[in-house]
């Protein structure tokens, strides 16, 4: 067996980013950019009102109440022509240009009209620049905004959008197989056997493998037979990488080892001193990696965030930092001495009143107990041979995601 830093190491290794290709902006949610983006336009272009009020010049207030006359008005869009002189006021809204001139902004709250509407009473003594946007504040033309391995969200597409740039190069999205593997199982909503029990990783870990950024396909179920593994399989070849779930271990129906062989797989490793997730196998057939999951669902999840999710990351070329996931949390419980496998406990972590990170190991640590991993929002890391931990001590965890739609 290897370590899991050894097993991620080989894995990463293997891949490399994949070729680009050009996409619509609105539909970069989620992919990586190839190149740094350069603003193609300033931001805010002019300078701008940041309420709504009234556009004067500040040396014109030295004492309130102070009179002004109204010579024009400036919805945002529009410009006034007119260049403010002394003791005359423009009445502006939010987002609109400030007139020539002016050098302040009167917020509306501030002033009232006169009986004749012609002119406005200023009630409050400003200072230059008082609610004026600067053109540039945000950014100016030529300005490289957003790194080449960035993932854009919610907010980057904003400010891609904002930097006037309609299409972007990202990195091809990964191509996924996901193959399950029994004939003790069948897909939700199928006919269910007498021996049989419903298939969740298929559904699972296309979703897992959705959030990590790739494009996952499932190619269905084979049986326990070398020909339906082998069928199967073949089909599989062309993608990026095929990850199998079951028939790994060394059971005498665990065929799925035997038919990667004969298929041509190179095998970098097999087995991984871990808990959940011993029986991981990953090699390559050809231009294809493989990655073979165990069949419990909880091992299979739990081994598709340590290692199929960097991999994916690998050929995306993306500049995300694991380090973040990992933090310090205090525990709420004793737990006892650990063995020779690098353990992930399901738990959950919560902050106290006090601001203190804390998690609560569940007691029930089966990795057939999909229900478990479900409720978790993490999972506390154990070395191996760790000594036994008491209540109050700090432990590091993995923090679980809760969405992939984050902005």
């Amino acid at each position: 067996m290897i370590s899991v830093a050894e097993a991620i190491s080989k894995i990463t290794q293997s891949f490399t980013a994949l070729p680009s290709e050009t996409i619509s902006l609105e539909n970069g949610l989620g992919r990586v950019i190839c190149d740094d983006l350069i603003a193609r336009r300033t931001q805010p272009p002019f300078s701008v009102s940041a309420m709504d009020g009234f556009a004067v010049k500040a040396s014109d207030i030295k004492n309130i109440p102070q009179s002004l006359l109204i010579i024009g008005s400036v919805p945002a869009g529009t410009k006034l022509d007119d260049k403010l002189e002394e003791g005359q006021a423009v009445r502006i809204f939010t987002g609109a240009r400030i007139p020539e001139g002016a050098d302040s902004v009167i917020i509306q709250e501030n002033t009232e009209l006169s009986p004749n509407k012609k002119n406005v009473i200023i009630k409050a003594i400003p200072q230059t620049g008082d609610f004026i946007r600067n053109a540039g504040l945000d950014f100016t033309e030529g300005e490289t905004l957003i790194k080449a391995g960035t993932r854009l969200n919610a907010r980057s597409l904003g400010l891609v959008a904002a930097m006037n740039i309609p299409w972007i190069n990202v990195v091809q999205l990964p191509r996924v197989a996901i193959l399950s593997n029994g004939d003790e199982i069948v897909l939700p909503g199928e006919r269910i056997g007498e021996n049989q029990i419903v298939s969740s990783n298929g559904v699972a870990l296309s979703a897992a493998i959705k959030s990590f950024g790739a494009l996952p396909i499932q190619i269905g179920i084979a049986k326990d037979t070398t020909d339906s593994l082998y069928k199967s399989i073949e089909k599989a070849l062309s993608f990026d990488l095929l990850v199998t779930t079951g028939g790994a271990s060394v059971g005498d129906h665990d065929l799925v080892k035997k038919v990667l062989e004969k298929l041509g797989l190179d095998l970098e490793f097999w087995k991984i001193a871990m808990r959940p997730g011993k029986p991981l196998m990953f090699g390559s057939i050809e231009n294809t990696n493989v990655i073979g999951l165990p069949g419990n669902p909880v091992s299979a999840l739990i081994c598709a965030q340590i290692f199929i999710k960097p991999a994916i990351e690998k050929m995306l070329g993306s500049k995300y930092i694991h380090s973040k996931d990992y933090i310090q949390a205090k525990l709420t419980l004793d737990l006892p001495k650990n063995d020779e496998r690098e353990d992930y406990l399901r738990g959950i972590y919560s902050v106290s009143e006090s601001g203190q990170i804390q998690v609560n190991v569940f007691k029930k640590q089966d990795s057939s107990m999909g229900s478990l991993l479900a409720k978790a929002n993490c999972l506390v890391i154990r070395k191996p041979n760790a000594p036994a931990i008491a209540a109050g001590k700090f432990v590091t965890i993995l923090r679980l995601p809760n969405s992939w739609e984050s902005i």
